[in-house]
């Protein structure tokens, strides 16, 4: 085989229209390696040759095609010897027009944009908590395992229904139209899709083609459930995605579109519990002191308060009559005194012990006059230290 493939190179090395020629076609499949070096195919309607670009010669253009351009390439033909494939080696890229794909890509595009496909009025949001997601890809593709990868981590409590169907080839436009009206019947008559993700991993313009159909394009316009479209890498774009409610760069970026992040939804609970917390607390104290306020006016008013009041003016009416009373009688008891002396000086026994003595009748009568009294008549007399009797002697 090593034998085969050197001699087979020996001879495209000494064609020499094989060491210099220019080849018109379309770039298809670009690619740039992280040593620099492009890998790209070039194609007409009839064939198509892989190619390379060098990274000296690439660093050397001042403008690079882009997938779909119609190229000038100036090179020589040579064969890699791993795989024993020819394969053009380019050293200078000019443009030579759009290709054949692009201008159909142009030509949908501006006729689907003057229908008002591509209108955000149009375009609807998507449900920020869905409960179930619909998948429209292949089952067997990568793009697929990096969604429910997706999916799984950021929000695991999301059902995922897949809708397989092909996403290449010349029957996949009819297969992804059929894959979108199956799971919006089933969203209609089995349970509830909120949103529908119509994906396929990065690829050439020609993998990709199918996402530029026409009839897909309208499918997903008819869609009843809100589409995330996820077609190819970041650079690439497709009817699909213009038509679709929203656009994602890449499949696992639709994915994270679909659905909230389980580490911010926590955060953001937890957020919102502290604030309600705080609310709560703040309410709580505004409550409190509001009701303080109300419990200091019914205190003002409170038949209590009333009570309280009449007892401390009935106590200070009993203090106030207590010493009214003590007044009273300290001035009855001075009064009382003052009338005792009074008495006591008036006290016969008193004027008795100064020497002086009472006389009586017998009937008790107190002789003040010895005019009124006769002689022998039988007298008593009552002295400080006691009485005795006399008889009223005669003149003489």
């Amino acid at each position: 085989m090593t034998a085969v493939t050197l001699h087979i190179r020996q001879l495209l090395e000494q064609d020499d229209a094989l060491r210099d020629l220019q080849v018109l076609g379309e770039v298809s499949n670009w690619k740039r390696a992280a040593s620099g070096h492009i890998y790209f195919r070039l194609k007409d309607s009839g064939a198509t040759i892989t190619a390379v670009m060098w990274r000296n010669a690439a660093q050397a253009q001042s403008w690079l095609p882009r997938e779909g351009d119609q190229v000038v390439a100036h090179g020589y033909v040579g064969v890699y010897p791993e795989n024993g494939a020819y394969q053009l080696y380019v050293n200078r890229l000019q443009p030579a027009g759009k290709g054949q794909l692009y201008a159909r890509f142009e030509a949908l595009k501006e006729k689907l944009a003057a229908e008002g496909l591509f209108d955000e009025e149009r375009k609807r949001p998507v449900t920020s908590l869905p409960r179930r997601i619909g998948v429209v890809t292949s089952a067997d593709a990568a793009a697929l395992r990096d969604i429910l990868r997706v999916l799984s981590a950021r929000w695991p409590l999301v059902d995922v229904v897949v809708f397989s169907t092909l996403v290449q080839g010349a029957e996949a436009p009819a297969r992804i139209v059929a894959a979108i009206e199956t799971a919006n019947r089933y969203s209609r008559d089995v349970e509830p899709i909120d949103t529908l993700l119509v994906a396929r991993g990065g690829g050439s313009i020609e993998d990709l083609w199918a996402f530029n159909d026409e009839g897909v394009a309208r499918a997903i316009a008819a869609s009843a459930i809100p589409t995330i479209a996820g077609v190819g890498h970041e650079v690439d774009f497709t009817i699909a995605d213009f038509v679709a409610d929203v656009r994602a760069p890449t499949p696992s970026a639709a994915a994270a579109g679909a659905v909230p992040d389980r580490a911010e939804a926590i955060g953001q609970l937890r957020a919102t519990m502290q604030a309600l917390q705080q609310r709560a607390a703040r309410r709580i104290g505004q409550e409190e002191r509001a009701l303080a306020n109300v419990r200091r006016r019914l205190d003002l008013v409170h038949p209590r308060r009333r009570l309280d009041e009449q007892r401390q003016r009935l106590d200070e009416r009993e203090r106030r009559l207590h010493f009214a009373v003590l007044r009273a009688l300290a001035r009855r008891a001075e009064r009382r005194l003052a009338a005792a002396q009074r008495l006591e000086s008036l006290n016969p026994s008193r004027v008795l012990q100064r020497g002086y003595s009472i006389v009586r009748r017998r009937s008790g009568e107190i002789v003040v006059d010895p005019a009124a009294v006769s002689a022998g008549e039988p007298l008593d007399v009552r002295a400080a230290r006691g009485s005795y009797g006399v008889v009223v002697a005669g003149e003489g």
